[in-house]
């Protein structure tokens, strides 16, 4: 997705629109329709086909609201835009679909495994992954930035699970197809349907091999954390439940991550912003809660009304699916002055890249130290980057990002941390 910045009179006609489209996110400009949304129609129907349609949300306390009131909208019946009008086979089973209370039983342990100072252990490891994918970065020649930052997410989820390094490549790529299985890079001649179809069962047979495979000690990694995961009354999750769920948490890991520096380095590159961001050290943190909010990889969740509700006015009846859109909250003017500025200074940010409430992203703490050792990594050994060619952005409404973005960078004489 172009992250543009609208005006406001852009000739956006809300009746045409059509965000399922995932050709609309990855050619067209979501955010000049959000902008029109927020100003003239911020709870909007959108009419898909004879029988179905959903409610969306633009701004930011709306969003907030559907995301985080359990009680009122429900996500067991479909979380995402491609589930509209179907039956979720995950609901109940897998945490993005399911609600408190057994959502919080579920999430309590892999939480305390994700548990940021359980994970400070694994730094190291983490910047040892970085160093790699740089090693590979030769001065002045043109490289794929999205393809790099792609990889990085996968080596460090893939260390936490457990899961074969020789299955790293394939299993990333299978993550992006499954999230944009309508792309013309990863759709197959029988098309959408059907690749979302293979993507899915390739990866859960990867799981269900891996799971199969584990002795009854375990090791301790997240797989295991699912497989001795008791509830209050004495059940385990069942085989196909601890699958679900590992699918559940790589792919959460995998298409959002790499989006955020992606999104970042575009901005930096304009008048100095790279050296004045990486001259700071005193600004990293806030440098990437500016970029999650400005990338907002995720860029929609969807929920059901369980009652009678107003937002904004309107009146959402039950049953009706309501889509929060993550990237439109995130420049919603009321919260952020300013908010088509990308600045590295901009704190304290309430954005809403980890959604909120009790579905907020439980890999949070993993992708907030994967970024910070990418980005001290990325100032550490380049002085900047220059474009080498035309961006390529993702074709899917779920997911806000690029396949392709060639740069050159430009190698710092003696790395900062060699001095």
């Amino acid at each position: 997705m172009r992250l543009t910045r609208p005006t406001g009179t852009e000739p956006i006609d809300l009746k045409q629109v059509d965000l399922v489209d995932p050709v609309m996110h990855g050619e067209g400009d979501p955010h000049a329709v959000w902008h029109a949304m927020r100003e003239r129609e911020p709870v909007h129907w959108q009419q898909v086909n004879e029988k179905h349609g959903y409610w969306s949300t633009s701004r930011y306390e709306d969003v907030a609201r559907v995301l985080r009131d359990h009680t009122v909208f429900t996500s067991e019946h479909g979380t995402l835009l491609n589930l509209l009008g179907k039956k979720d086979p995950a609901s109940g089973q897998q945490l993005p679909a399911t609600d408190p209370p057994r959502h919080t039983q579920m999430r309590s342990p892999v939480q305390r495994a994700l548990n940021g100072r359980i994970l400070e252990r694994h730094r190291k490891l983490i910047r040892e992954e970085v160093r790699l994918l740089f090693s590979e970065i030769v001065d002045g020649e043109p490289f794929d930035f999205a393809t790099m930052t792609g990889r990085l997410p996968m080596a460090v989820t893939g260390t936490l699970m457990g899961l074969d390094r020789a299955d790293w490549p394939q299993l990333t790529y299978l993550t992006s197809q499954a999230i944009a299985p309508d792309d013309p890079e990863y759709v197959m001649p029988e098309g959408g349907r059907h690749t979302l179809q293979r993507a899915h069962r390739e990866l859960f047979a990867t799981f269900e091999d891996s799971v199969a495979r584990r002795r009854s000690d375990g090791t301790g990694d997240l797989i295991d954390v699912l497989r001795t995961m008791d509830f209050e009354d004495g059940r385990k999750l069942r085989p196909g439940e601890i699958v679900s769920n590992c699918y559940s948490l790589l792919l959460g890991a995998n298409v959002t991550t790499p989006h955020v520096p992606n999104a970042a380095i575009i901005e930096l590159m304009e008048d100095g912003r790279y050296a004045d961001w990486a001259s700071k050290p005193e600004l990293l943190l806030s440098g990437i809660n500016e970029a999650l909010r400005w990338s907002s990889p995720a860029s929609h969740f969807m929920r059901y009304a369980k009652c009678d509700v107003q937002l904004s006015g309107v009146t959402i009846r039950k049953g009706d699916p309501v889509v929060a859109w993550l990237g439109s909250a995130n420049r919603d003017s009321s919260v952020f002055p300013d908010p088509y500025k990308f600045d590295v200074r901009r704190n304290p940010t309430r954005h809403l890249a980890f959604g909120v409430g009790p579905h907020y992203c439980v890999g949070h703490a993993v992708a907030r130290i994967t970024l910070q050792e990418f980005f001290e990594e990325l100032f550490e050994q380049f002085e900047g980057f220059e474009s080498a060619g035309e961006q390529e952005h993702l074709h899917s409404n779920f997911i806000a990002g690029l396949k392709h973005l060639p740069l050159v960078a430009t190698r710092r004489a003696k790395p900062r941390h060699d001095g």
